[in-house]
Formats: structure tokens, sequence, C-alpha cells
């Protein structure tokens, strides 16, 4: 049962909204979902996109498995004209878990299946893809790599929490050695590799990943690291413009985009009864992108507009606007009903984190009116998720709205928006975090169980979550 979520109407919705004192928009017209949109002079057939879904099913070689086939098969046949593709490591020990995809020569293979059925299956369904396009998310996880976590900086509220020994359970502390500037200067090159992987491959972009704490968006933060990485705007910001150059350089026909933190705010953890509160932080913070540096709650968006800008002078095509830390501040990267069992109860009411992201998205949309702005935070929405994108896209809010957990409960929504019929009620995303807590799931002999939609993909997800729960080791 939905303990926030228990709008009838959309009247309901949009009083709760205001009483709140939110912008929260709703439109009964979706036609504006339905226009199609230029990105680097490609046209995108629709507003609606796919955002970057791990299922954590990869083969333990980091090339697609049978169950990330599958899920490109349902995404190609859905609709949505922008898919865009999950997370693919640029070197191995930079995978977030270990079944995580990986993109170099040795997987290109794999990943010329993935992306075939995708557009194969497209093709089937609405019988043309010249106007699809798919991406890859490049990515290391930094602090959350598995086996080994690697640091771009030092960060009070992290460290703690960061697992250097998995066998005695120790943590970073101010002698953990932080990756080098040579370090980073190699690992730029491993991203230029995988760029010449995904475009040899057929992918139309690449995303350099540089949100939710991962290691290209722990370098924004970096204000107390040493050396030519850390420190200064410009040091914070110098690996992703030097890559975006190479990359562009290297390859001057491949679509180069981002998915970006533009508000990290900090870490978050249980409290009394199960509600979340804030870590004891110093201020000002020092170790936060896009946040006010004394006070963790207001998005402070200046850097994040400056760096977009300098972006777009390099000739990135497209942003993806997120925020949060989804190890540490779950409620603010996706507002949510229930939380995975290892996490707290959300502290505020969803629609405080939906308003959060319109708000931020839309700061950004109106600073660039001629980038191609992907908005997140929809699927807690449920019934009315297209309601609040067509109202956002028609007001000029947003230009693409994208769908994350509710893309794998029903990766068809596009269809049902795009043929004027209500979504399924019966697969739409509740946000109880089944999903997550099959990602947090990690005591099978990959290491890793794979994820999806327990409830509303039962054939294939619901004995995989039976399995996970009946063996799940004693929480203590």
């Amino acid at each position: 049962m939905s303990r926030y979520f228990k709008y009838k109407t959309a009247d309901a919705l949009l009083a709760d909204a205001k009483a709140m004192g939110l912008d929260i928009r709703l439109s009964d017209d979706l036609s504006f979902l339905a226009a199609p949109i230029t990105v680097s002079g490609r046209t995108v057939g629709n507003r609606l996109a796919i955002h970057p879904m791990e299922g954590c099913d990869g083969e333990p070689d980091g090339s697609p498995g049978e169950l990330t086939l599958r899920r490109y098969r349902r995404f190609g046949d859905g609709g949505a004209k922008l898919i865009w593709g999950e997370a693919a490591a640029v070197v191995p020990e930079g995978r977030a878990n270990t079944r995580q995809l990986v993109c170099d020569a040795r997987r290109a293979d794999g990943l010329a299946r993935l992306l075939d059925q995708c557009r194969r299956s497209h093709r089937e369904a609405w019988g043309d893809d010249s106007d699809l396009l798919v991406g890859l998310q490049l990515t290391h996880s930094g602090r959350y790599s598995v086996p080994r976590p690697w640091l771009a900086q030092h960060d009070p509220a992290l460290d703690p929490r960061t697992v250097i020994d998995r066998e005695t359970g120790r943590t970073a502390d101010a002698d953990t050695p932080l990756l080098s500037d040579d370090d980073l200067d190699r690992l730029q090159d491993r991203y230029v590799e995988a760029a010449e992987v995904a475009f040899r491959v057929g992918f139309d972009f690449i995303d350099l990943k540089q949100c939710h704490r991962y290691l290209l968006c722990e370098l924004l933060s970096a204000h107390s690291r040493p050396g030519k990485y850390g420190g200064s705007f410009e040091n914070r910001t110098r690996f992703i413009r030097e890559v975006v150059g190479k990359i562009r350089n290297r390859l001057p026909d491949l679509m180069v985009a981002t998915r970006m933190n533009v508000y990290d705010g900090i870490p978050w953890k249980m409290g009394d009864d199960h509600l979340g509160v804030p870590e004891t932080v110093s201020y000002p913070l020092r170790s936060s992108w896009g946040t006010d540096p004394n006070d963790h709650t207001r998005p402070d968006l200046t850097e994040p507009i400056q760096l977009i800008g300098l972006l777009r002078e390099l000739g990135v095509a497209m942003i993806n606007v997120s925020m949060g830390n989804p190890y540490g501040s779950p409620h603010i990267i996706r507002p949510f009903e229930y939380p995975p069992p290892d996490g707290y109860e959300t502290p505020e009411h969803p629609l405080i984190g939906v308003d959060r992201h319109f708000r931020a998205t839309e700061e950004i949309q109106r600073a660039f009116p001629d980038l191609p702005i992907v908005g997140s935070g929809y699927s807690w929405l449920q019934a009315f998720i297209f309601h609040a994108a067509a109202a956002n896209v028609r007001d000029g809010r947003v230009a693409i709205v994208g769908v994350g957990r509710a893309s794998l409960s029903h990766p068809d929504f596009a269809r049902n928006v795009l043929e004027g019929r209500p979504l399924d009620r019966r697969r739409i995303c509740r946000t109880f975090s089944y999903c997550t807590a099959l990602m947090r799931s990690k005591h099978n002999d990959l290491g890793q169980f794979p994820t999806g939609c327990p409830p509303f993909d039962k054939v294939v997800y619901d004995p995989i979550w039976k399995l996970a729960q009946e063996t799940a080791p004693p929480r203590g």
C-alpha cells in the first residue's frame, strides 16, 4: 500500500503540490511528447527517453548477458526515441558491480549484439529506426568500484562508508591513497579508446557519466584534492573538458553527451524510526558540487551552468540532468514510497523531491534554450508521469523527458502515450524499491543478482527475487 501516493485525480495531486508550495504542472494534452526534436543534426522522433538502467546482468567478463539483451529488445520495441544505454566501464577495475558491462575492444561484439537487437526490435515494432537515437554511457565508478575503491578525493562524510578491505571491513581514512594525476591522465586515454569502440559498434552517441558521485562526478567536487585535478573550478573540471576535447578531435562524427549531477547535497543516514537524517558535516562544504557551501539543502547551480557552457563550446550535444547519490541520498536522486531493505525512510514527501528535479532542470534549460536537456525524477508520479512530462515540455522547462524505474516495469510506456491510451495500471512502477533491493543483493556465486521489476515483470524476476530473499544472509 502506498504511503504518500494516494491520488485518484490530477486535481488531488495538484492540490497537495500547491499546499506544499511546489511547482508541479500537469497537462491533459500529451501531444507535446510526440513532437520530434533535432539533436546535433539528428532528428529524434519524440520527446520520450529511457534513462540508463543497469540490470546488473552482464556476463562476468563484462559482455552483455541474455537478460541484458532482453531488456534492450523491450526498450527498442517500446517506442521511446531516445534510448540512453546503460553504464559500461572504460576499464574492468572501474565497474560498480561484478556484472556491469565493460566497453573495450574485447567486448565490442557483445555490445554490437545489444545495439543490433535493440534497433531490430524497434524496426519490427515501428517500421523505421532512422529517428531512433541510441547511446552508451561510459563510466568509472571511482570510490564505488569493486572489488577495490578508487578515490579522487578524501570526503569526510563518504570515506567512513567506503570499504577498502572487505575481509576486515576497514574503511578509507586520511592515509588511503588517491588516484594520482598520472593515473587520471592515463584514464583519459581509456575513455577515448572506449569511445572509439562505441563509435565502431555503431552507437549514435556516448555519455561521459558525471553523476551520482562516481569518479567523474567526484572530481567536480574535489576542492581539497592537491594537484592539477583539484582545488579551483578550472582544475576540478579539467578531466571532463580534456577528455571531451580528445574524443571530439579523434572522433568528430561521434555525438558526445553527458549525464551529470547539478546538485550533490550531502550523504544521509538512518535515524530514529528509520527516517533519513543528514550526516554531520562541517561548513563551508568542501566536497559537494552544485550545493550552497553553507546550506546542504540548497542547490547552487552556478558552477554546473558554467561547466555546461564550456562543454557546449567543446561540442557536447545533450545534457541529462540528475542529482544526489544512490548510496548516500537516494531520496534526492529517486523519490520513493518505500526504501530498499538497507535504506532509510524518506525524510520528505516524495513530491518535494520531484519538484527539486523539475526546478533544477528548468534552470538549466532556461540557461541553454538551444541545448537539448533531458529531465529526470518522474517515476514517482505513476499514472501522472506523462501529464507532468507534457506540461514541462510545453512550458519550456525541459526538452526531453527520461524515465528510469518505470521503464523496467512498463518498457512500452511510449506506445501508450503516443496512441493516446493511459498507462497499464497493472504495470505502473509504484517506487517500492524492489529493483534497488536486487541491486544490493550480492550473495550469489557471481557476486551480484540481476535486477528488474519482480512485481510487474514476474515471469523473469519473481523467481530471482524469491531466491535472493531465501538465500540472503542474516542482517545484523
